[in-house]
């Protein structure tokens, strides 16, 4: 009996060859997504041997589009995109304007139309959730100020996205492609897509946060993890394919949204975690299906286009997100790490590319080439990140402009005149007002303990001024920082930043300045404590060991009362 076997046959190739050039690009030191979408090419139409079947690639994309969307959703914070949106707002807009305008000047150049021209800067102007990440995460700079500020810079150029893959097919006829709609004036259009989506989010806000959460939690009581698993990919393709249905919205619309209401229920974090390989793997069936797309000629008929995109993408628009940065009074270093952190493009510009070309907004070498830019982009990457250190020391060292930028008056960085001397005299210094940092000034305030808050995020520290509590922006590793918060006659150090990568240059200034301080260090894991607690004469504490201390003096605290 013959069996039809394409679907097995493609989802074997795909994923073996992924396997492969995956673990070769970990060991080249590469972004694992340069081997998937390196073994897409190979298994791809556009190059000889092994021809998967496309059609049913697309539509493993389109579950891998679900899912990726999905994971963005359920990680979606509207809290830490508000705790950054001074910067991460602008400055995520103002980008996307340079790098479209960008696009939009190669794209006249090489011919295509103002709508191409538009959608084509749109794709090169955003970059991969992905692919930043886990460049975050393996620098150990995630929670750090630098990384929350890149994520949700990110966030919104991830909402704008979400805005566009909407407008899009309404615009469309307007732009000079083909629309799937009637034709009708273009308010007509743009109301009526508007009209589907205010009553899409509209359901999702009202029943959505209440119901699918309530289901959750009714799977989650049968102790099956099978189900509960189950519960959480049917809630994520289920909701995207009905919003595409009912409410003409897209899939990546209808799974952000699926995601983001079941951020609400309390098993948010378990969801995300029982879904995380489902969505791994149809992220890399996503990815190879991309490169299935791309076409190798592209490299060779059009090497100049493919280089003017490569450079759009990693110096045209971060040098605009570098300007941005510092245009907002941020230091150097965070210029250069936000910069480096949109030096790539990645899954919303292959959704955005591959509808613009079915709508026929886009010639096909446009597919093409923003394929090549997002592989080369992603491949230079972790180069780019590499020379944020050497970069910064050059330009403090040759550049006047670099050095008065780092030197020049900040109303934020020094503290102000009217604070009480009383107050500065055998205060507690507190770094990191995040999480943690409340809790403890919200305790030093309780016992009127006079303390002073250093902290890079400049929004918190105007928000402190604002209720007199004396705050300095900047980084405690460099000594400027905590000579302004009077380090020489506090009695206290307090590091309560989730960054430990500075921890050391603190305590060295800190104690060069003041050698009778006392320091206190939060840590993540043991052998960051061991080695704190044998370097300096610091007390550590650690997370799970304080929760663990808790919890026993709890208990013995009950047994002591039967």
């Amino acid at each position: 009996m013959h069996h039809n076997v394409s679907l097995i046959a493609t989802i074997a190739a795909a994923l073996g060859l992924a396997l492969v050039f995956g673990f070769i690009a970990a060991k080249l030191k590469l972004p694992a997504l340069v081997g998937y979408l390196f073994a897409g090419i190979l298994i791809g139409p556009n190059t000889p041997g092994f021809i998967a079947d496309v059609d049913l690639a697309t539509q493993l994309a389109e579950i891998g589009v679900m899912l990726l969307m999905f994971g963005v959703g359920l990680h979606f914070s509207l809290d830490d995109l508000m705790e950054m949106k001074g910067i991460a707002l602008p400055g995520a807009v103002l980008q996307i304007a340079v790098a479209t305008l960008l696009g939009l000047g190669l794209a006249m150049f090489m011919g295509w139309s103002m709508g191409a021209g538009l959608v084509f800067g749109l794709c090169l102007s955003v970059a991969s959730t992905v692919v930043l990440l886990r460049a975050l995460e393996e620098r150990g700079i995630l929670d750090s100020v630098n990384g929350r500020i890149a994520v949700g810079w990110l966030v919104v150029e991830d909402l704008v996205m979400v805005l566009v893959l909407v407008l899009l097919p309404a615009l469309a006829g307007w732009l000079g492609g083909k629309s799937p709609q009637e034709a009708g004036s273009l308010w007509t259009t743009l109301v009526f897509t508007l009209g589907q989506v205010a009553i899409f989010i509209a359901f999702m806000l009202a029943v959505g946060r209440r119901l699918f959460p309530w289901l959750l939690w009714q799977v989650a009581r049968t102790n099956s993890r099978e189900l509960f698993t189950l519960c959480v990919i049917a809630a994520a393709v289920g909701i995207a394919y009905g919003s595409a249905k009912l409410f003409g919205v897209s899939f990546a619309l209808g799974a952000f949204f699926a995601g983001m209401v079941l951020r609400e229920s309390e098993l948010s974090h378990r969801a995300a975690q029982e879904s995380l390989p489902l969505q791994e793997a149809f992220s890399v069936l996503f990815f190879v299906s991309v490169g299935m797309l791309f076409d190798p000629q592209v490299l060779v008929q059009q090497p100049l286009q493919v280089l003017a995109v490569v450079l759009i993408i990693v110096l045209g628009k971060s040098a605009a997100a570098f300007l941005l940065v510092l245009a907002l009074r941020y230091p150097l270093n965070t210029a250069l790490t936000v910069s480096a952190s949109l030096a790539q493009i990645g899954e919303f510009s292959f959704i955005l590319v591959a509808l613009g070309v079915s709508l026929e907004l886009l010639p096909q070498e446009a597919q093409s080439l923003v394929l090549a830019g997002a592989i080369l982009s992603i491949a230079l990457n972790p180069f780019t990140f590499k020379a944020i250190e050497p970069v910064q020391r050059w330009l403090r060292s040759n550049s006047d402009l670099a050095r008065k930028f780092d030197r020049r008056v900040d109303p934020l960085a020094e503290l102000p005149m009217a604070v009480p001397q009383e107050k500065l005299t055998g205060q507690v210094v507190l770094v990191g007002y995040g999480r943690v940092g409340r809790r403890i000034g919200a305790a030093l305030t309780a016992r009127d303990v006079n303390y002073v808050v250093v902290e890079e995020n400049r929004e918190i520290v105007q928000s402190l001024r604002q209720q007199d509590i004396p705050a300095v922006a900047g980084n405690a590793a460099e000594p400027a920082v905590l000579i302004q918060a009077h380090i020489a006659r506090a009695s206290v150090l307090v590091i309560a930043t989730p960054d430990t990568f500075h921890v050391r240059a603190m305590m060295e200034t800190a104690l060069a300045l003041n050698p009778s301080i006392e320091t206190i260090v939060r840590s993540h894991n043991d052998e960051e404590a061991r080695l704190l607690r044998q370097e300096s004469a610091c007390r550590v504490f650690l997370g799970e060991q304080e929760l663990a201390k808790g919890m026993t003096r709890y208990i013995f605290d009950r047994l002591s009362k039967e």
